[in-house]
C-alpha cells in the first residue's frame, strides 16, 4: 500500500526555507506568485515564505479546494487575508515569537541613538568637526507603546530596563494594559510613542494629523508595526512644522520606499528598510518554527500561533 503524503505548497522567496526534516513526510511543491492560483487546489498546507507578497490574497478567491492550513513566516497577516480566506475553515498561523525581542532591541537602539544624538555625531565625524553638545537622559522619560501583543510587550520590558516609564495600549483595557480610550491622553505626555500594533480596520491610519497634533514638541515617534498605521502625509507635515521632535520608520505604506519619496529628506526622520526584526539567522528560526508546527499538524495535535482571522492577529494578549 502506497502512503499518500500531504502536499506542502511553498510560496517561495530567496533564499528558500530549509525543509530537509520533512523529507519523506511531505510532498513539497514550490511556486511563485504567478503560478500560485493554479497550485492552490492541490495543496493540503500552504507556507507563505514570501511574506511581502499579496499573491495569496489575490489567488485565494478562485475555484477548487483550498489548503486546510496556511502559515505565514511573518507576524502580520494583512498581506494574505481576504474575505474568502477569513470566512473559510482554513486555519491560519503566524510567526509569533521569532521577532519579539529583536524588534524590542531595535526600538531601544533607536531611542538611545536619538536621545544621545548619534546620527549627528556620525555626521560631524565624517566632516572632521569637533562640536560639543549636551544630550538627553533616557532614564525617567515616558513611552507609550501601542500594541499589546508579544512584540509590544517585549518593547515595554526592554524600555523599562532603561528606566523609561512605559504605558502599554491594546485593543481592550485589562490589567497592565490601557484601552484605546486612553491613547490620546498617554501620547500627549509621552517622550516616545512606539507603534507596534497589527494592521486591522480599527488601526489603519490611526496615527493621523490629530494624533501628531496631540503629541508634545519633544516627542519622537517610532513605527515598527505596519506602514499603513500611519498617515505618512500627516507625519511629514508634523515633522516639517516641528510639531514633534523626530520620527523613525521601519515600515511604510509602499515598500521598498520609492527613491523619489519625500520621506527620505524629511528633517528628523530616520528611515530603515523593514529590518527591525531581522537578526542573523532569522530565516533559519522561521524554518525551524514551521517544521515544528508541521510536525504538530501531521500528528493531529492542535496548532499554536493560530490567528483570529476576523481580528487579524493571535488573540489572548
Amino acid at each position: 500500500m502506497t502512503l499518500t503524503l500531504p502536499t506542502l505548497l511553498v510560496l517561495d522567496a530567496d533564499p528558500p526555507p530549509r525543509l530537509g526534516r520533512l523529507t519523506g513526510r511531505a510532498r513539497v511543491v514550490h511556486t511563485d506568485a504567478a503560478h500560485l492560483a493554479g497550485r492552490l487546489p492541490e495543496a493540503d498546507v500552504l507556507l507563505v515564505w514570501d511574506f511581502t507578497s499579496h499573491a495569496v490574497r489575490e489567488a485565494w478567491p478562485g475555484a477548487g479546494p483550498r489548503p486546510r492550513w496556511v502559515h505565514t513566516a511573518s507576524a502580520g497577516v494583512d498581506h494574505l487575508m481576504c474575505p474568502e480566506l477569513a470566512a473559510s475553515e482554513t486555519v491560519v498561523t503566524n510567526a509569533r515569537g521569532v521577532f519579539d525581542q529583536p524588534i524590542a532591541e531595535y526600538v531601544a537602539a533607536l531611542v538611545l541613538a536619538v536621545a544621545k544624538d548619534l546620527p549627528r555625531t556620525l555626521e560631524l565625524q565624517r566632516e572632521r568637526t569637533w562640536h560639543h553638545r549636551e544630550t538627553r537622559r533616557v532614564a525617567g522619560t515616558r513611552a507609550c507603546v501601542v500594541g499589546s501583543g508579544p512584540i509590544g510587550r517585549a518593547i515595554a520590558r526592554t524600555l523599562k530596563a532603561l528606566a523609561v516609564t512605559t504605558a502599554l495600549v491594546g485593543r481592550v483595557p485589562r490589567t497592565g494594559v490601557h484601552g484605546p480610550g486612553d491613547l490620546d491622553r498617554l501620547i500627549s505626555r509621552a517622550d516616545w510613542v512606539i507603534a507596534a500594533a497589527p494592521l486591522t480596520e480599527q488601526t489603519h491610519g490611526m496615527f493621523d494629523a490629530h494624533r501628531f497634533g496631540v503629541m508634545q514638541p519633544s516627542t519622537v515617534f517610532v513605527n515598527v508595526g505596519r506602514g499603513p498605521l500611519v498617515d505618512e502625509d500627516a507625519l511629514a507635515e508634523a515633522l516639517r512644522r516641528r510639531w514633534i521632535a523626530g520620527a523613525a520608520l521601519d515600515v511604510f505604506a509602499a515598500e521598498p520606499l520609492p527613491g523619489d519619496s519625500p520621506l527620505w529628506g524629511l528633517p528628523g526622520l530616520i528611515v530603515s528598510p523593514h529590518m527591525s526584526g531581522d537578526t542573523v539567522g532569522w530565516r533559519d528560526e522561521l524554518g525551524i518554527q514551521f517544521v515544528e508546527l508541521y510536525e504538530r499538524w501531521a500528528a493531529g495535535r492542535s496548532l499554536v500561533n493560530v490567528v483570529d482571522k476576523k481580528r487579524g492577529y493571535v488573540p489572548g494578549h
